[in-house]
């Protein structure tokens, strides 16, 4: 392999050239068409802004001649058995030897003579630098109408609301980020998902992030795009809702839970009529059924947050570190045995009801409402007491 051609400068010292500043990474899987082109508008840009730079083609399996391609335009080929857009990346992020690495596409949609605007962020101490298409411009028919009028805004948009990053486009290939970011990051996604895991995982450990506009050009491939709409925008949907605990079972657990206790506590004296509409025992049952729902919803977040963190799959939270010092398997085990012993009181309360009345038949008016707050009070006492249990292990696991 030439020593010059994957790199910046042929002035440049050998030594440079072993740790180069910037690595370069395309994820290819049968580029052929277009692989030596992005790599020679690399090199290009690399030689004129005098960039101590290697190129990495990130191979996947390809069963056409890009691995071939790329020897001989002098890039460093990383074979990548594990397929999937994630493991295709992890695979040349982790063979690069630069300080910062410029990641983007192979099928000649992306612009790479705009390296050195990246390079220059990231010497300026950003963190992750962004492109985003929708402020460079994208030629027409270079994004798909669904992908650029309903996906990518959705999706981006949730994004920005779950985990207030200044991201507008989540999911432009081009981006650049320092090697220690990266392994910082921890990234684990394998599929089209990875650029999402990126921009989430640098906002939740707060590094300093900016956008560059950038273009979107026509792909010169000759073969369908490896992209699948809908199965792949379901994997970044369900990745972006399984990294925040809050929007997936907080927040609507809470929801259910104060509509479900208002409701009931406002049904429980009897019937109450809203405008021409009855609502009576009917209503508090389903009123009954959200508090159970809700509270699950509340504990599973609680949950998931403590073993994510745990589990390094989240940074750690100052909110849940206090949470652990407040809270003791002792306090929860007495809150729930009052919930416990509530409704026991309630349910022995209706036995007598029902004794008075000789065992025979009842209002089922009464009797339901009764019935109703001892589900509540017993299968939340159950439920605290179990969940203290399990959140102990999981504090111990923390420790």
């Amino acid at each position: 392999m030439p020593s010059t051609s994957p790199l910046g400068s042929e002035s440049v010292d050998d030594g440079l050239l072993r740790c180069p500043e910037l690595s370069v990474v395309m994820p290819c899987l049968n580029e052929e068409d277009t692989l030596s082109a992005c790599i020679d508008q690399i090199r290009e840009s690399l030689q004129q802004n005098r960039i101590a730079g290697e190129i990495i083609v990130a191979d996947n399996g390809s069963t056409d001649k890009s691995a071939e391609i790329a020897q001989n335009t002098g890039a460093r080929v990383v074979p990548v058995g594990d397929k999937g857009y994630g493991h295709a990346l992890m695979g040349g992020i982790n063979a690069a030897r630069g300080k910062y690495i410029i990641m983007g596409d192979a099928d000649g949609t992306y612009d790479f003579t705009q390296i050195p605007v990246f390079l220059e962020k990231l010497r300026n101490g950003y963190e992750l630098v962004m492109g985003n298409r929708f402020k460079g411009g994208i030629e027409p028919g270079a994004m798909p109408a669904l992908h650029r009028y309903f996906g990518n805004p959705l999706l981006t948009g949730i994004g920005r609301l779950f985990f207030k990053t200044p991201c507008r486009d989540f999911h432009c290939g081009l981006r650049g980020f320092s090697k220690t970011a990266y392994e910082r990051m921890q990234l684990r996604t394998t599929g089209m998902e990875f650029a999402s895991e990126m921009v989430v995982k640098a906002s939740l450990f707060q590094m300093p992030i900016c956008e560059v506009p950038t273009t979107l050009s026509l792909s010169g491939r000759g073969r369908r795009s490896h992209l699948r709409s809908w199965y792949d925008g379901w994997r970044h949907l369900r990745f972006l809702l399984l990294y925040s605990p809050r929007w997936l079972f907080l927040y609507p657990g809470i929801a259910f839970l104060v509509a479900g206790s208002l409701t009931a506590l406002w049904l429980l004296p009897g019937p109450r009529q809203l405008g021409h509409t009855l609502l009576d025992i009917h209503t508090l049952l389903y009123a009954v059924t959200a508090i159970l729902v809700g509270f699950q919803a509340v504990v599973f977040a609680f949950f998931t947050k403590v073993f994510a963190v745990t589990e390094g799959l989240l940074p750690e939270d100052p909110r849940l570190t206090r949470a652990f010092q407040l809270f003791n398997l002792e306090k929860g085990l007495l809150a729930g045995a009052v919930l416990l012993a509530s409704g026991i009181v309630i349910a022995g309360y209706s036995l007598y009801t029902w004794n008075r009345a000789g065992f025979g038949p009842m209002n089922p008016v009464v009797l339901v409402r009764l019935v109703a707050a001892v589900i509540v009070l017993v299968t939340l006492g159950v439920e605290v007491i179990l969940s203290s249990f399990f959140l102990s292990i999981l504090g111990i696991a923390r420790k």
